[in-house]
């Protein structure tokens, strides 16, 4: 198998400083979290980081869903350094910092957009044994500018270099225009360009960004809950998840050269992912309940697993237990942290 060469996995996300506590069910109800769920703060959150902070456990983990995949991918991949390429937008302040220091750590060519307007953004990670509620104050994150960053040359330059593209659907909220760019630019250059569902809100609130890219997306990702909302906001009618899977992979795609591919997790559940025409379910690895320390990243995991192995060209099975292997590591420690080095072969 040939070695990925540098900048061969792009990403383009929301940068976070994730701020993650064990809290309590009173905690939840104070301020209207579901357990498991993935929401952008409102005013009514804004107690909530400053009632977190104050918790005597309180970790703070370097984040933000896509960066967490390419950081992962790279871990697994290990050498060379570099493989993996992020972009997003942060602030001028220690929180900023830390993440260019934490990626730095993980060997992940990171080119942020630095802002002074904004402070850098982050995710309350509100932990109840093994559910963990997210609620994304964006911020800087949100200040992404496709025309002072995207479309400079010298970064433009590491779009064209990438071979495999991933973005969370949580860059919908921020900056379609500039996902639209890198999307249109993998189909024109029969390129892998992967999508996560993220959450049910962007399924349902940012519908039409969403449906804009679809066209585009050789690979989406998502878990259980997203694939039912999804399937829910496009008339589906239907919540076989195996269904939906095919009614995704029929959605209209404009590079023919590459049948879409879709692969959704279901926590402790099988994953289910369309191999070719049919849809085949690929059992998760076992883990007793008491080893698992928290589900924050989980997802993450899975897709940094899987996209280690596509930028490698293997089989999508052994994406997937690449994906599976990740998923089940990082859930045995606290935030999308991992050890030293993967054990996957």
């Amino acid at each position: 198998m040939p070695t990925p060469s540098q900048n061969a996995l792009f990403g383009m996300g929301n940068p976070l400083l994730d701020i993650s506590a064990v809290v309590d069910k009173d905690f939840l109800d104070k301020y209207g979290l579901k357990p498991n769920d993935q929401i952008l703060a409102e005013e009514k959150h804004k107690a909530l980081f400053a009632e977190l902070v104050k918790k005597s456990q309180v970790e703070y983990h370097a984040g933000g869903s896509t960066q967490n995949s390419v950081k992962i991918a790279q871990w697994m991949i290990q050498q060379p350094h570099k493989v993996a390429t992020f972009f997003g937008c942060i602030g001028k302040d220690h929180f900023g910092e830390i993440l260019k220091q934490k990626a730095a750590e993980a060997n992940v060519d990171a080119h942020y957009y630095e802002q002074g307007e904004e402070p850098t953004g982050t995710c309350a990670a509100c932990i109840t044994g093994d559910n963990r509620s997210l609620v994304a104050n964006l911020a800087a994150a949100n200040c992404y500018n496709k025309e002072k960053h995207l479309d400079l040359d010298s970064n433009w330059g590491l779009v064209e270099k990438a071979r495999v593209f991933y973005i969370a659907g949580f860059f919908l909220t921020v900056s379609p225009e500039s996902i639209l760019k890198v999307a249109k630019h993998a189909s024109a250059n029969n390129k892998v360009f992967g999508l996560n569902l993220s959450a049910p809100f962007i399924s349902q609130f940012f519908k039409e960004p969403l449906m804009k890219v679809m066209p585009y997306v050789d690979i989406l990702f998502g878990n259980e809950t997203e694939a039912a909302t999804f399937a829910k906001e496009q008339g589906f009618e239907t919540d076989d998840i195996a269904e939906i899977a095919r009614k995704v992979q029929l959605l209209p795609k404009v590079n023919k050269n590459r049948q879409r591919i879709v692969v959704f997790t279901q926590g402790r559940e099988d994953t289910v992912a369309t191999v070719g025409d049919k849809v085949t379910v690929f059992p998760v690895l076992d883990i007793d309940q008491n080893d698992i320390v928290d589900t924050n990243g989980a997802g993450d995991a899975f897709v940094g697993g899987f996209l280690s192995e596509l930028v490698q060209e293997k089989s999508l099975e052994h994406c997937i237990q690449a994906g599976h292997y990740a998923a089940n590591t990082i859930i045995r420690r606290s935030g999308c942290t991992f050890p030293e080095k993967p054990d996957f072969h």
